[in-house]
């Protein structure tokens, strides 16, 4: 496997820290990061970005979560292990990202179901991670960047050491 070409967030000027501060602001917005790294990791499985897959795998996010969670986010229609929070999240993630499969791209009953949960700060912080979320699996997507690349380069080894450590602590501690 081989990228089209580098991903455009590190050949265009300025586009990585505006790809950072918008999930940054996100992340402000007062919805748990549990709930954001959930909504992004449901993106990355519509939209079969594999580099975003493999970065939760190796960001600590499974570390954070239950197996049942992490294995079953694709199906959480039909599994108990999420909060009604987190289903409207998940729903909204899903209507978001699928804009052109219906008439109605964002239903009415999927935002109203959300706004039960999140007030309008948190709907925003919502709409902009998963705005995140699919302009990095596009910029993935489209370029063909290879998944498991990112973790050879200085950040991604200093990003696994720093897990391994931490994993090992807690194995220590346990």
């Amino acid at each position: 496997m081989q990228a089209r070409m580098k991903n455009p967030a590190f050949v265009v000027p300025g586009a990585m820290q505006a790809l950072l501060a918008l999930a940054a602001a996100a992340e402000k917005g007062g919805v748990p990061k549990r709930t954001l790294d959930l909504v992004h990791l449901r993106a990355s499985q519509i939209n079969g970005c594999g580099v975003c897959l493999d970065l939760h795998a190796r960001g600590g996010f499974h570390e954070k979560e239950t197996d049942e969670r992490v294995l079953t986010v694709a199906g959480w229609r039909d599994t108990p292990y999420f909060t009604d929070g987190e289903r409207a999240a998940l729903a909204l993630t899903e209507a978001v990202t699928r804009l052109s499969d219906r008439p109605d791209p964002v239903p009415d009953e999927i935002w109203n179901e959300a706004a039960k949960h999140y007030d309008e700060r948190q709907l925003g912080a919502l709409v902009l991670m998963i705005a995140a979320a699919n302009a990095w699996n596009r910029l993935n997507v489209s370029t063909r960047q290879v998944a498991g690349e990112w973790a050879k380069s200085a950040n991604g080894q200093t990003r696994t050491e720093s897990r391994d450590a931490a994993k090992n602590e807690a194995t220590a501690h346990a």
